[in-house]
């Protein structure tokens, strides 16, 4: 369903007190970013007799007391590092008659673009805001939407939600730590002379893509996790399950509509703080704090699931174990910045970007947002009862697939972007319709 939204106010939001620290340096790995906002809406359904006006309130003073610690956000980045000059965030306030049931029973994924904060002319993620917030009212009182988004040569989602939840508990008056900034302490700085590359050349050879949700049932993810087991790997999780299929399927869509056909590759993001100890790296930790694999298919090979599923769990398990090997002896008194881990895995990024990013070469760029707590963000008005992602709306020439539980916990949700042609063909694919159901309503 369309929804028109009305802006109804703009400002900007500074810290309540000023930034400790001048400037936070950004690693190599921040800089080779997009510039784009890692973004997500948040719908609620609203408590009686709160107004907007009280809500608005109340959010944007808890969000000015969260920049106080969450301070470089506010500032601005200048070429290598974020000054820290509390210059503030934009706030973005808009309201439409459409009640929030109706929009999440007709969910279309193209009417997410409408809640994403407008860009003005010389606003741009990688220069000034870093953090930009949106708020929409639904009509007759019957929800809100919270949108926030935070550019991409800051923080990763996982950055994303620690700042969420660290704004939702100060608006509900809890206290919370402030977070540490990881800067370059895993990733090395980059060279005065560096030059970051250009995003819009890199998506360019994929085309123009649209988005499509998808959602399997737990019942469909049992039974695909079945079939995609084999003696190397008997049990494989959701996500390498889910992973696979949507890898295989995608790539024979491409396939089909290919003269010749291509080498493909999948490559997926892991968060570092889930695998380095948590008294070198805090899991609350902000910044691009993930590392990658990929994964690479002939264009003649055969895509079979479990096979697939097989690689993609040895290949997981070889990083995880790079990773564990090089914090051997660390102790409390041994700096991080002393590891070699930030060189060996821009190491392994580096092969990656020169395998990969080729004309002749179908990428995927996938990663999970499963098991972090998103649905337990909350404003004062209970648990949201949906979101979902709204990075994809940045750029239309993205290939990605973003997986995320939902609200159960039990089912999961895959955003999928592909070339046009190559949708049209992945959303007739039987193998994927016998485990997904294609944007189903969302019931309240």
């Amino acid at each position: 369903m369309e929804v028109k939204l009305e802006v109804t106010g703009r400002e900007v939001i500074k810290p309540c007190s000023p930034a400790p620290h001048d400037r936070l340096q950004l690693s190599l790995l921040d800089l080779t970013c997009p510039a784009i906002y890692v973004a997500t809406t948040f719908f609620y359904k609203s408590i009686a007799g709160e107004s907007p006006q009280i809500i608005s309130r109340r959010l944007k003073t808890s969000l000015s007391e969260t920049l106080s610690r969450f301070y470089p956000l506010a500032g601005r980045q200048e070429g290598l590092s974020i000054c820290c000059n509390d210059e503030g965030v934009i706030f973005t306030e808009a309201r439409t008659n459409l009640l929030l049931s109706d929009f999440l029973r007709n969910l279309s994924t193209d009417s997410l673009a409408a809640f994403l904060p407008e860009i003005e002319q010389g606003e741009s993620a990688g220069t000034w805001p870093l953090l930009r917030v949106k708020i929409s009212f639904f009509g007759s009182g019957s929800g809100v939407a919270v949108t926030v988004g935070i550019s991409h040569q800051i923080c990763d989602a996982a950055s994303l939600l620690t700042f969420v939840q660290g704004w939702a508990a100060t608006a509900k008056g809890a206290t919370t730590c402030s977070p540490h900034f990881a800067g370059a302490t895993i990733y090395p700085p980059p060279h005065a002379s560096f030059n970051s590359p250009s995003i819009d050349d890199l998506y360019e050879l994929q085309g123009k893509c649209v988005t499509n949700r998808l959602v399997f049932k737990s019942s469909k993810i049992d039974e695909l996790k079945r079939k995609a087991g084999s003696e190397s790997v008997r049990i494989p999780t959701r996500v390498e399950a889910i992973m696979s299929l949507i890898w295989r399927c995608a790539a024979n869509a491409s396939r089909s509509n290919s003269v010749s056909p291509k080498s493909t590759v999948m490559t997926q993001a892991m968060d570092l703080r889930l695998r380095i100890p948590s008294n070198a790296l805090p899991q609350e930790s902000m910044g691009n704090l993930q590392t990658c694999f990929f994964l690479k298919k002939g264009a003649e090979s055969e895509l079979e699931i479990d096979e697939m599923v097989a690689d993609f769990r040895k290949t997981k398990e070889e990083l995880s174990e790079m990773i564990k090997e090089n914090f051997q002896g660390y102790d409390n008194d041994t700096a991080i910045t002393t590891t070699t881990l930030g060189q060996n895995l821009l190491s392994v990024m580096g092969s990656f970007m020169s395998e990969c990013f080729k004309p002749d070469i179908d990428l995927y760029t996938m990663s999970s947002w499963c098991k972090k707590p998103f649905y337990e963000v909350d404003f004062g008005w209970g648990n949201p009862v949906w979101m979902g992602p709204a990075s994809h709306t940045v750029y239309d020439n993205m290939v990605f697939v973003v997986l995320m539980d939902s609200k159960d916990g039990q089912d999961v949700e895959a955003w999928v972007g592909l070339p046009e042609q190559d949708m049209h063909v992945f959303l007739c694919d039987q193998d994927l319709l016998a485990y997904a159901v294609l944007n189903p309503p969302v019931l309240i």
